[in-house]
């Protein structure tokens, strides 16, 4: 598999990872009797703030997997690895930095830093984009 396809994979593998989280927490606070079964709020707007950090960098990933995603796709499916082998690795870290940061911390040097990484892959994908156009 080439680096395109194995980012792509870890791009899903870690949002999926963060779905897992999130669910194992909240199926851990009904079998507690914490929070009933019925009680969640889509953004966890009602649990605590991790859960409300960890809810919206999941968000973030599925936000951002069909643009990112999409790209790596018709690289490799137009026999265009090769624009999007380089960076995909780097996209993938960005990302994965992004949310970690995104459930760790809102102070205001962690929104920045969270942004910084969030940039580097908007970025990476405006080169890809133009890349593929022009190949």
């Amino acid at each position: 598999m080439n680096a395109t396809l194995t980012s792509l994979l870890g791009f899903i593998a870690w949002t999926l990872s963060l779905l897992v989280l999130m669910e194992l927490i909240r199926s851990w606070l009904v079998l507690t009797g914490t929070v009933p079964a019925n009680g969640f709020q889509p953004d966890n707007g009602n649990l605590s703030p991790f859960m409300q950090r960890l809810a919206r960098a999941h968000a973030n990933c599925l936000e951002g997997l069909p643009i990112f995603g999409g790209l790596m796709l018709v690289a490799v499916l137009a026999d265009r690895a090769a624009i999007t082998d380089p960076l995909a690795p780097v996209l993938l870290g960005a990302r994965v930095i992004q949310s970690a940061i995104h459930m760790a911390s809102l102070a205001e040097r962690a929104v920045t830093l969270r942004f910084a990484a969030f940039a580097i892959q908007v970025g990476i994908g405006i080169h890809w984009a133009v890349a593929l156009i022009r190949s």
